[in-house]
């Protein structure tokens, strides 16, 4: 399942259109809302992960660009503060795509960023806050901006 998160900007003319119900319907991707300010007759903005095939989310984006809503794509970093964390798994039950898991039989607690969407579930589900997130905005084509 490919995974990204988008901070959408809506441009007035979009704000009364059912946008994200056409991403289900049309494109057949999951949407989870992680942060939104949308108004009718203002400009909006909205932080969406999307969930699904790869070229279905691609498809998807277009559709919005071709709406004239900007996305452009957020990578969440995830680091884990190896000092603080110590080990109860808290983090493995929350985590939605397994980036965080525990190894048997020795029951250590491992991070895979690789596999890490950035929602940062994990954040605020650590009871000892070792896990933490930043946010940088990424072009289209991946690069950093």
């Amino acid at each position: 399942m490919y995974t990204r998160i988008y901070f959408l900007r809506y441009p007035k003319e979009t704000s009364d259109q059912p946008i994200i119900y056409q991403l289900v319907k049309r494109y057949d991707v999951e949407f989870n809302i992680l942060k939104a300010d949308i108004r009718p007759q203002r400009d909006g903005i909205m932080i969406l992960e999307l969930k699904g095939n790869k070229e279905n989310v691609r498809d998807a984006l277009a559709y919005l660009k071709s709406l004239g809503v900007q996305a452009e794509r957020l990578a969440g970093k995830i680091r884990r503060d190896d000092e603080r964390c110590f080990q109860c798994g808290a983090c493995t039950g929350i985590c939605p795509v397994g980036a965080l898991y525990i190894q048997r039989p020795e029951m250590a607690v491992l991070f895979d960023p690789e596999k890490c969407t950035g929602c940062g579930q994990c954040v605020t589900g650590c009871p000892v806050r070792a896990m933490e997130v930043s946010f940088d905005q990424l072009s289209e084509e991946g690069v950093r901006a």
